[in-house]
């Protein structure tokens, strides 16, 4: 599962991912509702970040979004597992027409481990990042909650290395794919193709 990521803002495209959220009119309402939007550090689920999702002309824009899904009776949901979003009925909307991409420069794992009793418990903490890139483009879906939008994270099955740290591990596109995913035109389906596999960890201080 994916439940923490960071935001290093040195990068430009980061900066102008920033400055953008910074500029709408969301960002206003985020902050009269009492969140703040962060912009670098560590997320975690229910903060406000930017993420990048279509305008109103279909052109590619940045947004605050809140993380995660609130369905009333349930925990928060933070993750969508890729293989079986198009039949549940809290996704298969948001599958076929609202898909965004969550701008990161990594994101964190625990270690799972099964201890000699054998019950689970939690080892070092990595941070993963696509071999080679400065950015982490997360792929997920995003609604509207009470007249402001809230975002979910994509995950998948791991690759053969990420599997010894975890079960699961989020969906990740390059940069090039990022006008696709987000095109509510587009067949997600075929998308998936491109994800990105060959990533890098180290463990986190």
């Amino acid at each position: 599962m994916c439940t923490r990521f960071y935001v290093e803002p040195d990068t430009e495209e980061i900066r102008e991912i920033i400055a953008e959220v910074q500029r709408s009119q969301l960002s206003g309402k985020y902050i009269k509702a009492g969140n703040a939007i962060l912009t670098s550090g560590e997320i975690r689920p229910t903060n406000v970040v930017p993420v990048i999702a279509p305008n109103r002309n279909g052109h590619r824009a940045a947004f605050p979004m809140k993380w995660g899904f609130q369905i009333p009776g349930r925990s928060l949901i933070v993750n969508a597992r890729t293989e079986t979003v198009a039949e549940k009925p809290t996704f298969r909307e948001a599958w076929e027409k609202r898909r965004c991409i969550i701008p990161a420069s990594w994101y964190f794992e625990w270690e799972h481990l099964i201890s000699n009793s054998g019950q689970k418990k939690t080892g070092d903490k990595y941070m993963i990042q696509p071999n080679g890139s400065p950015m982490t483009w997360l792929a997920g879906l995003y609604r509207i909650e009470d007249s402001l939008p809230v975002f979910t994270v994509l995950t998948r099955e791991p690759t053969d290395e990420l599997r010894r740290i975890h079960d699961r591990m989020p969906l990740i596109f390059p940069k090039e794919r990022i006008d696709e995913w987000i095109d509510p035109r587009s067949n997600p389906e075929e998308l998936l193709r491109f994800a990105m596999t060959d990533m890098v960890m180290e463990k986190a201080i």
